[in-house]
This record gives structure tokens, sequence and C-alpha cells, in this order.
């Protein structure tokens, strides 16, 4: 076994130490364009928490110091994103109802303390792969659920109306009623905004189009007076660093399950993120490693009023595009972050409300992706519904609750899969040795009168033996054979209770007269076989190496028997 040394143990050993000249320049224009698109965002991404902007700020900075000294993902780029935002409010949402800004934000810290803590013990207890249990179908329909809830929350701060807020359905009639008080000036804002940022995305790729929009929303405010129209702005932003704050213990009970829902979340965007965007020659993510980077990402950054925080898929995309080679680019972003703490926190608090809503609606249409339900409906039509539940479980439960039902999905689609393995009937292509499932695409594929060829795959165990059996006796009744003849080639590993199952089977076709043959058994099932009586009862007669065996000795004892049978026949004449 190859020992790690230090240098690839420790992330920042790893990247530090092999550090290039050349890469200097590319980091650090990098580092400051993704400051650009972090910066305006993580202050919208604060907003849908319900939470003041400089928090937005405090969470770009602190949380991508740490996973740059930590991270094992050399492009990711840390701060918050649209997802953890909106969970991160429904929960707030229990603790603070009343929106009081000192409880907030010591709920807030709690919570990401919390988030912190549960990804530490997950990578102590080396839980890396969990990041898994969410499946690609299902995940897509949770994040467009999510792009629901978000962009109805923000409409009524793009139209200037207020109400208070309830679920989903209760969000959309109040919005909807609230439609003839719109406030034109405010909306018109909100617009303009929007078209300005559609428009940058897709004529000026390169251009950090939400900079653009906050810089234009600023200096408009300010030139042409839009307080005076009754435009809402985002108010007094704190500036220099911000003040150490304490958690508030009896709020542990409480937060816990969200903060178990937000951790899985941060974690598996992470990884996405970190797999998406990872170039070739680069040393590959560890899942472990990265729970504890955004473990002290979460729990380092939550005594400075910083929400929960992750790695994000469209700062990340920015942060390759513009050259990122090591976790320095991240430094850079952060960098650019305290500047902006220290000295343009004025200008920040004369941002339109109306602008900063526009924001989020922009990056948070881009969940809602259309493209991607219809590539899964196009290839299988039950994860088709499995994403559709997952969006129903978000819309409809809330957030918090939809998570839950995209893991039970998820897990429930795979008991599924697994409990329901494919039992497929063979025949051979003509002139060959290749077996292959018999469809009617290919008819003139060689069948065996009397022989059924079937193949299994997957492990058989106690959850699907049973259903196994159902569809092989299914196919014996369909096909009347003299021979079943078992392809376990596909088989990996079979449990006791499926063995105990097969015993019976094969005991039972046995007396009715229908040998059962076990073809390319694997070595870790003949090893299970040999272990039982299936050993002796079925003997090297009815266990063979291959299919192209089995079949040459049906084809031989079917010829020895029409030649006897002639023979009595001729007797008889």
């Amino acid at each position: 076994m190859i020992k790690k040394t230090p240098r690839a143990r420790i992330p920042l050993l790893a990247w530090a130490g092999g550090y290039r000249k050349e890469w200097l320049r590319m980091d650090v224009v990098a580092g400051l364009t993704a400051a650009a698109v972090v910066i305006p965002k993580a202050m919208a991404y604060a907003t849908i928490a319900g939470l003041p902007v400089q928090v937005g700020l405090y969470t770009a900075l602190v949380p991508a110091v740490i996973y740059a000294l930590l991270g094992t993902s050399r492009p990711l780029s840390v701060s918050t994103t649209t997802t953890i935002a909106i969970l991160t409010a429904a929960e707030l949402g229990q603790v603070a109802p009343g929106g009081d800004a000192a409880t907030l934000l010591r709920a807030t810290v709690t919570l990401s303390l919390l988030v912190g803590a549960i990804l530490i013990v997950a990578s102590a207890l080396r839980l890396g792969f969990v990041a898994n249990f969410i499946s690609d179908p299902v995940l897509t329909g949770f994040k467009a659920g999510i792009g629901l809830v978000i962009v109805l929350d923000q409409i009524p701060k793009l139209l200037g109306v207020h109400f208070a807020k309830g679920n989903f359905l209760h969000n959309l009639a109040a919005t909807i009623g609230a439609i003839p008080g719109t406030h034109l000036a405010t909306l018109a804002v909100g617009v303009l905004t929007i078209l300005l940022l559609v428009a940058i995305e897709r004529a000026l790729p390169r251009v950090p189009a939400p900079l653009v929009a906050v810089a234009v929303g600023i200096a408009a405010m300010s030139l042409f007076k839009l307080d005076a129209h009754g435009i809402a702005t985002v108010g007094t932003v704190p500036h220099g660093m911000p003040s150490l704050i304490s958690p508030d213990l009896s709020l542990l009970a409480v937060l816990w399950p969200g903060a178990l829902s937000i951790a899985l979340m941060s974690f598996t965007e992470t990884i996405a993120a970190g797999r998406a965007f990872a170039a070739s020659g680069e040393p590959p993510l560890q899942p472990n490693l990265e729970l504890l980077a955004t473990g002290l990402a979460n729990s380092g950054a939550a005594f400075f009023g910083a929400m929960p925080s992750g790695g994000g898929t469209s700062q990340t995309a920015v942060n390759r595009r513009a050259g990122a080679r090591t976790q320095l680019a991240g430094l850079v972003t952060a960098g650019a972050t305290l500047l902006t703490i220290l000295f343009l926190a004025a200008p920040m608090g004369l941002m339109p409300q109306a602008t900063l809503a526009a924001v989020v609606i922009v990056y948070s249409v881009g969940l809602i992706h259309l493209a991607g339900f219809k590539a899964i409906l196009e290839v299988r039509r039950m994860e088709f519904i499995w994403a559709l539940v997952a969006l129903a479980g978000v819309v409809l439960l809330g957030t918090l609750q939809g998570i839950l039902v995209a893991i039970v999905v998820s897990v429930l689609a795979l008991a599924q899969q697994v409990a329901s393995p494919p039992v497929a009937v063979l025949g051979r292509k003509r002139g060959t040795n290749v077996f292959r499932p018999r469809t009617e695409e290919h008819p003139e594929d060689e069948s065996f009168p009397g022989l059924l060829l079937l193949r299994v795959e997957g492990r058989i165990f106690f959850l699907n033996a049973s259903r196994l059996g159902e569809k092989i006796r299914a196919l014996v009744d369909e096909f009347q054979p003299k021979v079943v003849a078992l392809d376990l080639s596909g088989v990996f590993d079979i449990e006791y209770t499926a063995l105990k199952a097969l015993i019976d089977a094969e005991r039972r076709f046995t007396e009715s007269g229908l040998p059962v043959w076990l073809i390319g058994l694997t070595p870790a099932v003949l090893n299970v076989i040999r272990r039982s009586s299936l050993q002796d009862t079925l003997g090297r007669a009815r266990m063979h190496f291959n299919l192209e065996i089995a079949v040459e000795k049906y084809s031989g004892a079917n010829a020895t028997d029409a030649k006897s049978e002639d023979a009595l026949a001729m007797r008889g004449a």
C-alpha cells in the first residue's frame, strides 16, 4: 500500500508547495472576476434568508479563506448559494418569526455552527459517500422547486408590495392579489435590472453581470434621487470587520434537524461543483476532506455572523473560466470582499431593493432546468416522476420537508431498482458466440428449442429474491422449456436468504422434471454455492463455465437423444 506524503494529506501543502509563478496572474484575475459575481450575489442571498446584506459579505469572506486553506478542489468558489439561503430562511423563520435583528443574528450563528459541527462529525465518521444519496433526477426536481419558491418570494420586492408571508400557495395567491397595488417606479427599476442582467449574460458572458447591475442601480439611485419616488434601498450597511457573536445554545434542540438538511445540501452542492469543474491533471476531490473543510468553514465563520455556506456552481464556473489554477483564487476573492467591507459599505447601502431582487430572480430561474426535465423524460419516465415528486415536495410541503422528500424518493428509487432486478431471455447472434437479450430489433437471433437461457444481473439478496423467483417462474410458464439455464455471470454476490430460495426453486423445478443449470458463476457466488447443498445437487453436470459450453452440451444431448429415438424406431420396424 502506498503511503501518502504529508504534502498529499494537507491540501494547502499540496497546491502551495508546487505553485508556479506563471499561475499567479491567472489566479489573481480569476479571484477578482469571481469576486465581482460573488459579492453582489452573496448580499442578495442574505436577503433571501431574511438577514441584513452585510451577512452575505461576511459569508463571502471567512468561509472562502478557510476552504482555500483546507479544501481539495482547486477552482471551487465558496460562499453561500440560493439553495442554502432558502433552507436557512425556512429554519430561521421558526426561531425568529418576528424578524428581530439580534435574535436572527444569534440564531444564524447557532445554525452555522451546527451545520459545521455536523459536517466535521461526518468527516470523522468518513461519511463522504452520503453525497451520492440524492439521485440526479431528484436533485433536478428539488432545485427546480427551490427556484420556484425563491422567485415567488422575490416578486413582491420587485412589485414594491408587502404582505404577510405563508406557504407557497398562500404567497402565490397573495402576490396575485397584490398586483393592483404595484409601485410602478419600483417595478421599472426591477424590470430594467433584469433586462440588463440577461443582455450582459447573453452578449458579454465574460463581463460580471451582477456587479454591473448593482453598480448601475447604485449610480441611478444617487444621480436621479430615486428614493424621492418611493424606491426602497438596502439601507445602512455597517463598515468594518464584524463583531464576534456568541451562539444561543438554547436553540440547538430546535435547529439541529434543519442544520442536518443544510449540511447535506451544502456538502452535495460543494462536491457537485468541485467535480463539475475539475480539470484533468488536478488532484481528485477527497470527499471526507471536503466534509472537514466545509465543516470548519461553516463553524469558523459562524462566530463572525456568517450564514451557512458551501461551494456555488455558477461562481465556480466563473472562477474556472477566468483561469483559476489553485485555491489562491479563492483567497483573492476573499481579499476583494474584505476591501468591500472596509471601504465600500456606504455605497452598497444605496442599492435599490428591486435591483437586489432582480439579481436573485435571474440567478434563481437557472435552478429551474427545463431541459434537464426533458432529458430525464426522454430516457426514463419513472425518474421523471421522481423529479416531479421532489419538486412538489418543496413547493407544497416547504423546503426543509422537501429535502426529506428528496432523500426518501431517492432511497425508494434505489430500493425499487434493487428489489426488481432484470431477468433477460437470451438468444445468440447468428455466426458468433455473442449472447444477448432477445428483442424485436434482432428477430434473427438464434434460440434453442427446449432450452431457456435467462440472464440475471446485480446482487441477489433477501429484498429481491422473491421477486426474482416470480419473474423466472413466469418465463418458464410462458416458454415451457426442457432445461432452464441461469446465466449468473452478472451476479457479484448471493446472500443466504436468496441462496435458500434458489435451492428451493431448483428442487421444485427438478421434481417437476425441469432441470436447472447454473452458468458463468463468479468466484464469490461459486464459493457460496460450494459451501451449500446445491454443490452436491448440481454437480459438474449442471454448472457450466459459460453459455457457449452450455449450449453445446444441450445440443449434443439432444442429438444423442434423437439418434436413440431413431434406433428404437428402426428396431420396431
